[in-house]
């Protein structure tokens, strides 16, 4: 019996076109843009019941109606998802927000956020007969994949920059993946895993160049609902990379409204948080373009900020725009100022990516941008545990 009779084509997010979900494939070959996975969402509405999916047992795939692979014998699982939504109290206090939250995405297997994406992507992976998978990374997406390619029986390949921190890839090579460390950024890591799997027939699981890393990532978003109810924050605040969180998150806010689950027709407001050695997407944004330029000498201690330009920065562009939200980058000296803040306020060692949002937040109260009576949700996606090299 199937999972998900909903599931239905991808669509290229730039030209329309479409493409079989039963088939392998990676981004528009016309458009070089990313695939989107579409589902019979009228159906579902009719068929499935919200309150029921509360009740199953808890992670990720209790959303599996709403998620791309048809047989439950193919899903990969660690126990990721239903990760805790935090009140920040006194941080909140500190900043006079009577609302303000943070979904701890630490308690991922793996340690961060990259579990649901990679979660769903290796699990379509086998359940489409690929046997062997490749990736970049700036960290936590190399660990998370020789992780689910491991537990699948799949060969994994990493390409990983010389100075990724040190627990992402000593857990790369524990889990049994082929690890090369290179000089040189995520782009050039990039490059050479798309060689190579050209050339040898490795399936490149790269941030938006295959359509199911965002499947698992908007479960986020499912969940982000579901804690408040389905009425949603005001404000949720997104450290941005490939920005594969960011997109699905508002995927998932989309087809919850399809669904008819939600509670009110308010959307939040999506901050993208950058560094401000690595900011393509604020400097588009306030330009008022629609991609992102290459953000060259691409330099910041929050590893997973390190993205110089995004394969989907269209995406990230239209999904700021669309929910009225903006961007801004940070400096790595308030990026950590705001690391020791939350782990003394609030007991929480959050990565410095996480960091980086409280530390936005600030910014943006400065401005004005948001009110003390909003809700406010950051995300902090990963432990700050993986990244102690920095802080030495």
């Amino acid at each position: 019996m199937k999972a998900n009779p909903y599931l239905l084509y991808l669509k290229c997010s730039d030209c329309g076109r479409e493409f079989s979900a039963r088939k392998v494939h990676t981004f528009c070959p016309d458009c070089q843009a990313a695939l989107i996975t579409y589902y019979d969402l009228p159906t579902a509405r009719r068929q499935l019941d919200r309150d029921a999916l509360r009740a199953r047992p808890r992670g990720m795939w209790r959303w599996r109606e709403l998620l791309p692979v048809e047989d439950p014998a193919n899903e990969v699982t660690l126990g990721e998802g239903d990760t805790p939504t935090l009140r920040m109290p006194r941080l909140g206090a500190a900043l006079g927000l009577s609302q303000l939250f943070l979904k701890d995405e630490s308690a991922n297997p793996t340690g961060s956020f990259k579990a649901r994406g990679l979660g769903a992507a290796v699990s379509r992976a086998r359940e489409l007969g690929i046997e062997k998978v490749i990736i970049p990374t700036a960290g936590n997406a190399g660990g998370a994949m020789a992780a689910y390619a491991a537990r699948a029986g799949i060969r994994a390949h990493i390409f990983m920059p010389k100075d990724t921190p040190q627990a992402n890839i000593q857990e790369s090579r524990m889990a049994g993946a082929e690890v090369v460390l290179i000089d040189g950024l995520i782009s050039d890591a990039a490059g050479m895993a798309g060689v190579k799997a050209r050339e040898e027939g490795w399936f490149d699981l790269s941030t938006f160049k295959e359509p199911y890393r965002l499947e698992g990532k908007k479960v986020m978003g499912y969940e982000i609902a579901e804690f408040f109810n389905y009425q949603l924050p005001d404000v949720i605040v997104y450290p941005t990379g490939g920005g594969t969180g960011l997109v699905g998150i508002w995927k998932a806010i989309a087809e919850l409204a399809e669904l008819g689950w939600l509670e009110t027709n308010k959307r939040p407001r999506m901050v993208a948080v950058q560094a401000e050695g690595c900011a393509p997407v604020p400097r588009a944004f306030q330009a008022g373009r629609e991609f992102c330029d290459f953000w060259t000498n691409a330099h910041t201690l929050a590893s997973g900020l390190r993205v110089p330009k995004s394969f989907a920065d269209r995406l990230i562009l239209n999904t700021l725009r669309e929910s009225g939200g903006t961007a801004l980058a940070v400096s790595d000296e308030a990026i950590f100022a705001a690391q020791s803040e939350i782990a003394k306020q609030e007991g929480l060692f959050v990565a410095p990516e996480g960091a980086a949002t409280y530390a936005a937040l600030k910014e943006l109260m400065r401005q004005k941008w948001v009110t003390p009576t909003e809700t406010i949700l950051l995300l902090n996606t990963g432990s700050g545990l993986k990244y102690l090299d920095a802080l030495q």
